[in-house]
């Protein structure tokens, strides 16, 4: 063995190095391959250890490349990677790749069986055994129906991925934050019914924040504090809603952090939400705050335009009715709030044509968003200014992101700019992101020179006052 194969750890620290130079995303770089561990080195043969199957086939689906590439850079054309991938801690299922060629050696990993027994628990369910405990899950927030995007990608990805193997990923906590409406609760209840699914014998509890406070308040008032804790110490895969709901409340965190840390050094799983980043939260311990940080912390974001549709289309095929396309076009445009108040405007525009025999077109739609966003001055998006310059245009909404000197092209990229600009209180980088992936100066230049072509052309000038029109109505 030479002196490279001592020093596996040194070789991969520069590969560390390497990989990080050559990936854009920061958080790419945290999630993906932070977690890998260094095993050993033989042969210009560099074995890493990961996580779990999923971790090791994202890697292969979407960085094979600079994998190569990376370790032809640090041990030479001859150079191989192998992958040990860890199902439990007493069975590992290992996995060799080099180049496309895969070779297996493995054992089925064993499931730890849980003994029944009486436990005391909140729930107030006297003699309730580990095995009979409700998990508290809605039936109807599955993966099947949960509409995948950007807007939720990895969130979706991180928490399908530790269904395979709860507890023993490193998604361990799982943390989901993002706005209110955006299916937050939906991925949560989700990732407890797979579990169930595919572990029967796990305990899998969901519970909200608030509950899970009301539950400890009323533990104290009873003196059975003690009770409480052990009760959660008992759960096999814990999801609580709403964490950041746990703000001020000193007594219920001090109990939280006992429970965290007693299930996490158990290799029990633990996925939490908020509405907020562990780092801009408020009001909670740094203990807890940094134990937020160990695993994966997952944004879900406003969907775009296209998820929004899928969202919709996925709801009306539920339903079995027909809606016209440009009805739910226009639906997913008007709305760029959350994805609640979408569904809230189907809801409404269903009920209107079952109930009361109403045709659902577009004019319907609007009275339904007017009653239920409350607001007729409400914030008009980008996507929906875009679309309704490209319909006066003529041309396809793709066309504006692609780049073209084409005059009614740059034209109706200008007017785009111009109105989103007036109408949206986006930074200048947003918009000239969102519109063929310009820099600030190309909108402020855009905008300069919509204004001089109103002040010398009354044919534009009349143009930029029909869009105005269309944009108000």
């Amino acid at each position: 063995m030479n002196e490279t194969d001592l020093n596996y750890k040194v070789v991969w620290d520069r590969c560390l190095t390497y990989i990080k130079d050559n990936l854009k995303s920061p958080q790419a770089f945290k999630t993906w391959f932070e977690p890998i561990k260094p095993m050993k080195l033989e042969n210009s043969t560099l074995t890493i250890q990961v996580p779990s199957t999923f971790f090791y086939e994202w890697l292969e689906e979407h960085f094979i490349t600079l994998l190569r590439s990376t370790i032809k850079h640090e041990l030479g054309p001859d150079g191989r990677l192998e992958y040990s991938i860890v199902m439990d801690t007493t069975n590992p299922y290992e996995i060799s790749s080099t180049g496309g060629h895969r070779a297996e050696t493995k054992n089925a990993p064993i499931a730890i069986p849980v003994q029944p027994k009486n436990i005391p628990t909140p729930f107030l369910i006297p003699g309730l055994q580990k095995a009979k405990i409700p998990s508290r899950l809605n039936e109807n927030y599955s993966f099947d129906n949960f509409v995948e995007g950007d807007c939720n990608r990895l969130a979706r990805a991180a928490g399908f991925a530790i269904t395979e193997n709860p507890g023993k990923s490193a998604f361990n906590p799982l943390f989901i934050y993002g706005d209110t409406g955006l299916g937050k609760t939906h991925l949560l209840n989700a990732i407890g019914l797979q579990i169930k699914a595919k572990y029967p014998d796990l305990t899998v509890l969901y519970v909200s924040a608030e509950y899970f406070t009301q539950q400890f308040v009323d533990a104290c008032r009873n003196g059975n504090s003690n009770n409480f804790t052990n009760f959660y110490q008992l759960i096999d895969v814990l999801l609580i809603d709403d964490v950041h709901k746990l703000a001020g409340r000193e007594g219920t965190q001090n109990a939280f952090f006992s429970i965290f840390n007693h299930l996490h050094q158990s290799q029990k799983q633990i996925v939490l939400t908020s509405d907020k980043a562990p780092a801009n939260m408020t009001g909670m311990e740094a203990r807890l705050l940094s134990r937020f940080k160990w695993g994966l912390a997952a944004d879900i974001h406003m969907p775009d335009v296209e998820t929004r549709i899928a969202i919709l289309q996925k709801k009306i095929h539920a339903n079995g009715v027909d809606i016209p396309d440009d009805v739910i076009e226009y639906i997913a445009y008007s709305i760029n709030t959350n994805v609640r108040e979408l569904e809230g405007v189907l809801n409404s525009l269903l009920a209107q044509s079952i109930l009361n025999k109403k045709t659902i077109d577009i004019d319907l739609a609007k009275q339904m968003i007017d009653q239920i966003v409350q607001n007729s001055k409400k914030d008009i998006s980008i996507d929906f200014i875009k679309k309704v310059v490209c319909e006066y245009f003529g041309i396809p909404v793709s066309e504006i992101n692609v780049s073209s000197r084409k005059r009614e092209i740059v034209q109706a990229r200008q007017l785009a700019m111009y109105f989103a600009k007036q109408h949206t209180k986006n930074s200048l980088a947003i918009i000239g992101m969102q519109c063929g992936n310009k820099d600030h100066a190309t909108v402020l230049y855009a905008c300069k020179a919509v204004n001089n072509l109103m002040d010398t052309n009354k044919t534009f000038r009349t143009t930029v006052e029909e869009l105005s029109k269309r944009l108000k109505a």
